[in-house]
């Protein structure tokens, strides 16, 4: 008796996403939508899309200043000889990069392919180092928010092999008095591996002093934080976001 009220039950439900399917009815929640804007993906993942800033090619180092007369290596990617940062200020953003420690792998800990990746003028940074079987403190290592969140796992490759980052970073925001109204965010993908998943960024990534957040603007450079190694980089792009914002609309079922 009860199986076969439990396929009753699955007839009936059938047929009404059936019903709802055929005649073109869905629940409007009260929200009206604008439609999203087209954006053409790159033919590949590490590709830029077509909104995107290009901020290094292979070939120019036009959209960075400390730069100058820094030359790109045979392979398209480049050594860090120093810190820079993006002429162009960012505020919400999807960013992509790919990055190699250097071999043979030199030094341990922290002095073992250390840079970093610093959002907002360098407040914020997501450590880049070498942490192939190489030990460091937790908060430490490639992938984490610097001294305030661990990754998830380890997803480091060998020294000398190219590595990837894609960062969806959200900036804080402050209230008129100057006050956090609502924390920053970072996901990171390191190597195809969620590392950090919506982190809350709890202030800046000091490394000799507590964290706190100072009322900052609302974008700011990109900064390739250089710590004396010689880690190269490549195909870096970036892409500013806005979330869609919906209107006040109707609500309830709506027919074909």
């Amino acid at each position: 008796m009860l199986r076969r009220s439990m396929i009753v039950a699955l007839s009936v439900f059938a047929l009404a996403v059936v019903g709802y399917q055929a005649f073109g009815q869905r629940f409007l929640n009260g929200i009206e939508w604008p439609t999203p804007p087209v954006v053409t993906p790159g033919k590949e993942d590490r590709d830029p899309p077509s909104d995107a800033v290009v901020l290094f090619d292979g070939k120019s180092f036009d959209e960075w200043g400390g730069a100058k007369d820094w030359k790109a290596d045979e392979d398209g990617g480049f050594t860090a000889k120093g810190a820079i940062q993006t002429k162009k200020d960012f505020g919400d953003c999807q960013l992509h990069l790919e990055f190699a420690s250097p071999k043979p792998a030199k030094g341990s800990g922290q002095g073992r392919g250390n840079n970093g990746i610093g959002l907002m003028g360098g407040r914020y940074e997501i450590q880049v180092l070498d942490n192939y079987e190489n030990k460091t403190y937790p908060e430490g290592q490639a992938g984490s928010v610097y001294n305030q969140r661990p990754p998830m796992v380890n997803a480091s490759r060998k020294p000398g092999e190219w590595q990837s980052y894609d960062i969806v970073f959200t900036v804080p925001r402050f209230d008129k008095e100057g006050k956090i109204s609502k924390p920053g965010n970072v996901t990171v993908i390191h190597n195809g591996v969620v590392v950090q998943n919506h982190t809350e960024i709890i202030g800046y990534t000091y490394f000799d002093r507590p964290t706190s957040y100072s009322k900052h603007p609302e974008k700011g450079p990109i900064v390739l934080m250089y710590h004396g190694d010689p880690v190269r980089f490549r195909n870096m792009w970036v892409r500013e976001f806005k979330e869609l914002e919906g209107k006040p609309g109707k609500k309830g079922v709506e027919g074909k």
